[in-house]
């Protein structure tokens, strides 16, 4: 197993082989990885309750607007 990528970039020109930004560029960051910032984070997984919650909130705002 090749070594995970480095938490931050180094910025130095000729990029090391874990850094996350080549990895990926590379293809070979692993899953549930991205790079913002030159730092590496974690991706948050979605909730799929979201829209249940957000269609209870507009039928409780039925008010017409005033011109």
């Amino acid at each position: 197993m090749p070594k995970p990528p480095k938490k931050k970039c180094c910025v130095s020109k000729p990029r090391c082989k874990r850094c996350p930004i080549r990895m990926m560029a590379n293809g070979t960051l692993p899953d549930g990885y991205t790079v913002k910032k030159r730092k590496l984070v974690k991706v948050k997984k979605k909730n799929k309750d979201k829209k249940s919650s957000k269609s209870s909130k507009t039928a409780t705002n039925d008010k017409p607007l005033a011109a």
